[in-house]
C-alpha cells in the first residue's frame, strides 16, 4: 500500500493511525486466503465456547448485576444466559466471560488474547445492527490484525512495563472491528482509533483476580464506544498512535513501526493464533504437557519424591504462585499445573476449581515441585524430571506443547473443547447445533440466529 511509505516528520515514524484506518476501511471483504478465513472461524468458535462456558461464573454474575443498575436497553445477548443488555454492556460481559477461565486464544508472539476484545465487541454490535456473518468475520480478521500489529511493534517492552497487552491493544482492535462493521470511511475510522488510543486497559498486577478478565471486556466496551462516537462525528488526533505523546510512544520505548506496515493486507496476524488445551496461563502449558506425558508413562502421584522443573525465567515471573488459594490464583501457578497434569492427565476448567486447588493431595503434590530457572530453555518449552521414591528418574522434555503453532489443536479437538465448556450451560444438542452454525457463520446472511442459539 502506497500510504505505508508516508512518514511523520516530527519523529520519523510513519503515519500509522492513517495507514491502519485506510486498511480497515478499504480492504476488500474476504481479501485473504481460505486458510486465513478458516482460522478466523476457528478463532470465533474457540472464543464463543470460552464465553458460554463461564456464563455463570461469579465474575459474570457480579458484572451483570453492576450493569443492570444502569437499566440498559436489551440490545444484545449475554452469552450462555437469558439476559439481554445494551450492546456496550454485552461487549463488556462477554469479554469478561471469554477470558475468565484463561482458556481463550493466544497470539504467541505477543501473548495477546486477541479474540476477547475484538469478538466481544463485534458480536454485540452485529447482533444489534443485524449485520451478516460475513461482515462479522471480516471485522474480526481486520480488528485482530490491528491489535496484534500494534502489539508486535511494542512487545516485549510494553508488556515488561506492566501493561496487560490484551487490554491495551484490544481497545484498538475492537474499535477497528466495530468501525469496519459500521462501514465508517477512512477519516472516521482514524477517529475511532484515535479515541480508543486514549483508553488502553489493564495492568499485570491484576493477574489472578476478576479484574484480569475485565481487561478484554473493558477493551471491547471501550472500542465499541470509540467507533460509535466516531460515527457521530466525535474527533481525536489523527496521529493518536504514533505521535511523540501519542499512545504508543507513551506506553512503550520500543516502537518498531515496520511491524505495523510490513506486508499489511498480505500477512494476517490471525494466522498465528493458537488455542489452549489447558485453562491457564500459556507459559504453564509445556509443564502440564510434560507432566501429562509422565502420567501416560505410568508415573503416579504416590510414587513422587519430587518433580524437578526447569523453565525460562518468564514462567516463574508470570506463574510462580507456590500456594494458590483459589482457582483464579492457580491459573498462575506452574506448581498447580504440574500437579494437575500428573494427577489428571490434563487441566481443563474443572482442574482449576477452588475445590481441586485446595484438595490436600494437590497441595502436597504442588509442594513436591522444585522449579529452577534455566534461560537456555525457551519460554515455550519445559524440562521435567520425576524423581521417584524408589530412586528412579523419569525425564520428559517438551519443546512445543499441544496447542502451540508447531503442535496445534485440530478442528475436532476444538469442537471437543467447546462441548466441554458449553454442554453444561446449553445442553449437548444445542451446543452441537451452535458449533455447526459457527463453522458456517461466514456464509450467514444474518448473525442473529447464532446469538439466539448461544442463549439457553
Amino acid at each position: 500500500m502506497a500510504r505505508n511509505t508516508q512518514v511523520n516528520a516530527d519523529h520519523n515514524a510513519p503515519f500509522v493511525t492513517q495507514i491502519l484506518a485506510n486498511f480497515v476501511a478499504n480492504h476488500p471483504s474476504r481479501g485473504w486466503s481460505d486458510a486465513v478465513d478458516h482460522e478466523a472461524h476457528r478463532t470465533f468458535l474457540n472464543w464463543l465456547g470460552c464465553a458460554v462456558g463461564a456464563a455463570h461464573h461469579e465474575a459474570a454474575d457480579t458484572a451483570l448485576a453492576a450493569v443492570q443498575m444502569l437499566q440498559p436497553a436489551p440490545q444484545a445477548s449475554v452469552l450462555g444466559r437469558a439476559e439481554k443488555v445494551d450492546m456496550a454492556s454485552a461487549a463488556l460481559i462477554n469479554g469478561i466471560t471469554s477470558h475468565t477461565f484463561d482458556f481463550d486464544d493466544t497470539h504467541l508472539k505477543t501473548i495477546i488474547h486477541p479474540a476477547g476484545p475484538v469478538a466481544s465487541a463485534v458480536m454485540a454490535m452485529a447482533e444489534h445492527t443485524g449485520a451478516s456473518g460475513r461482515a462479522l468475520i471480516d471485522a474480526l480478521v481486520l480488528g485482530i490484525d490491528v491489535s496484534c500489529r500494534v502489539g508486535n511493534a511494542m512487545y516485549p517492552d510494553h508488556y515488561d512495563r506492566g501493561w496487560h497487552i490484551t487490554g491495551s491493544t484490544g481497545t484498538l482492535g475492537a474499535a477497528a472491528a466495530c468501525a469496519r462493521l459500521l462501514g465508517l470511511d477512512t477519516q472516521k475510522t482514524a477517529m475511532a482509533l484515535g479515541i480508543a488510543a486514549s483508553q488502553p486497559v489493564g495492568m499485570r498486577e491484576q493477574f489472578g483476580t476478576m479484574t484480569k478478565p475485565f481487561h478484554p471486556g473493558g477493551a471491547a466496551r471501550a472500542g465499541l464506544m470509540s467507533a460509535l462516537l466516531a460515527s457521530k462525528g466525535f474527533t481525536a488526533s489523527p496521529k493518536a498512535l504514533e505521535a511523540p505523546r501519542g499512545m504508543m510512544q507513551t506506553v512503550s520505548t520500543k516502537n518498531d513501526w515496520s511491524e505495523i506496515t510490513h506486508e499489511l493486507g498480505q500477512r494476517f496476524e490471525i494466522s498465528f493464533n493458537s488455542y489452549k488445551p489447558f485453562a491457564c496461563g500459556i507459559v504453564i502449558h509445556p509443564s502440564i504437557d510434560a507432566c501429562s506425558q509422565l502420567r501416560a508413562q505410568g508415573v503416579t502421584p504416590e510414587q513422587i519424591d519430587r518433580i524437578e522443573l526447569k523453565v525460562h525465567s518468564l514462567v516463574l515471573e508470570l506463574t510462580g504462585k507456590k500456594e494458590p488459594s483459589d482457582g483464579l490464583q492457580a491459573k498462575f501457578s506452574v506448581y498447580h499445573g504440574c500437579a494437575a497434569g500428573l494427577t489428571f492427565g490434563f487441566a481443563a476448567e474443572d482442574e482449576f476449581s477452588d475445590e481441586v486447588v485446595n484438595r490436600p493431595d494437590m497441595v502436597a503434590l504442588r509442594r513436591k515441585v522444585v522449579a529452577t530457572v534455566d534461560d537456555s530453555i525457551d519460554e515455550a518449552s519445559a524440562d521435567v524430571t520425576a524423581v521417584l521414591l524408589d530412586g528412579r528418574r523419569v525425564h520428559v522434555f517438551v519443546e512445543h506443547a499441544i496447542g502451540s503453532l508447531q503442535n496445534p489443536m485440530t478442528d475436532t479437538m476444538l469442537e471437543g473443547k467447546f462441548h466441554g465448556l458449553s454442554d453444561p450451560v446449553l445442553g449437548v444438542a444445542r451446543t452441537a447445533k451452535l458449533i455447526d452454525v459457527c463453522w458456517a457463520i461466514g456464509m450467514a446472511g444474518d448473525f442473529r440466529a447464532l446469538a439466539q442459539l448461544a442463549q439457553p
